[in-house]
C-alpha cells in the first residue's frame, strides 16, 4: 500500500501507539482521522499534525457506542471522501490474578472496548473499506494466541478479536486486507497505567517496570507502518513472537515457563 494520499482512521489516537501512528502516517502523506474519547488530547494531536503540514481530523468517539462509530465514519467520508484504512488501536488491559479480584464486573469493560468496540468500528467502516479495497489493522498481542498470567480478562477479549478478524478475513478475501500486529511490551504507552487491578480500579501509575526486552514506541510504529506498506497479514514485534503459535502447539510447557519467568521480571 502506498500510504500517501490514503485516509486512515486511528482509534485510541490521543496517546501512545495511536498518537505516534497518526503522526507517522501524516508525515508519509496520509490523511488521518484521530479518534478517541478525550477531546482535549485529540485536539492536541490533530493540531500538532496540521501545524506540521499534515492533514488530521479529530473526532471524539466512544467505540463501545455503535452510533458513535457510525458518526466517526460519516465525518471521515464527509471530510475526505474516502476511507482506506481502519487501525484498531484503542484498548484497555488488566494486571491481577483472577483469584485476587474482588469484583469481576470490569471484565465487561475489557470486552466492550477490546472486542465489541472493534466490532462496532469494523461494522461502521466496512462498506467504505470495501469500496476502497482498504485495510483493517489490529494492534494485537501474543496474548491473543495463548494464555497469560494476570491478564485473564484481557486475554479473553483479545482471543475474541483475533477469531473475529480471522473470520472476517476469510469472508472478505479479495475485497479488503487485514493486518494483525502482534505486540509485546511497548515502552512509551499508558496501557499499563490504565490497567485494571484486583479492586476493579485503574492504576494511575503502573508499578510494573519494562524489561530490557521491551520495544520502544518509535520502533514499534515503524514496524507497523512497514507492514502496512508491504501488505503483510501479520507482523510480530519483536520478531521472536512469531514462534509463539509453534511453541504453544508443540512445546507448551516450555513456553509457559518462559512466560512465567518474564512475569517474575515484571513484578514491582
Amino acid at each position: 500500500m502506498d500510504i500517501a494520499g490514503k485516509v486512515f482512521i486511528v482509534t485510541g489516537a490521543s496517546s501512545g501507539i495511536g498518537e505516534e501512528l497518526s503522526r507517522v502516517l501524516a508525515k508519509k502523506g496520509a490523511k488521518v482521522v484521530c479518534a478517541a474519547r478525550r477531546a482535549d488530547e485529540l485536539k492536541r494531536v490533530s493540531d500538532s499534525i496540521n501545524d506540521s503540514g499534515g492533514s488530521a481530523l479529530a473526532v471524539q468517539a466512544d467505540i463501545t457506542d455503535l452510533a458513535a462509530c457510525q458518526n466517526m465514519v460519516h465525518k471521515t467520508i464527509d471530510t475526505y471522501g474516502q476511507l482506506d484504512g481502519l487501525i484498531l488501536n484503542a484498548g484497555v488491559s488488566m494486571w491481577t490474578r483472577f483469584e485476587d479480584i474482588t469484583d469481576p464486573s470490569f471484565f465487561q469493560d475489557l470486552m466492550n472496548v477490546n472486542y465489541h468496540g472493534a466490532v462496532n468500528c469494523c461494522h461502521a467502516a466496512l462498506p467504505s473499506l470495501k469500496q476502497a479495497h482498504g485495510k483493517i489493522v489490529s494492534c494485537s498481542t501474543a496474548q491473543a494466541h495463548m494464555g497469560f498470567p494476570n491478564h485473564s480478562g484481557y486475554v479473553a477479549s483479545k482471543h475474541a478479536l483475533h477469531g473475529f478478524l480471522e473470520t472476517l478475513d476469510m469472508e472478505l478475501r479479495g475485497e479488503i486486507t487485514i493486518l494483525e500486529a502482534v505486540l509485546s511490551w511497548i515502552r512509551g504507552t499508558n496501557l499499563r497505567g490504565n490497567a485494571f487491578g484486583a479492586d476493579g480500579k485503574k492504576h494511575e501509575e503502573s508499578a510494573k517496570k519494562h524489561t530490557s526486552e521491551s520495544v520502544s514506541l518509535e520502533d514499534c510504529v515503524e514496524q507497523i507502518i512497514r507492514a502496512i506498506e508491504r501488505d503483510k497479514k501479520m507482523v510480530h514485534i519483536p520478531g521472536k513472537l512469531a514462534l509463539v503459535p509453534f511453541l504453544n502447539t508443540f512445546f507448551k510447557g516450555f513456553l509457559q515457563r518462559k512466560v512465567m519467568r518474564a512475569i517474575d521480571k515484571n513484578k514491582s
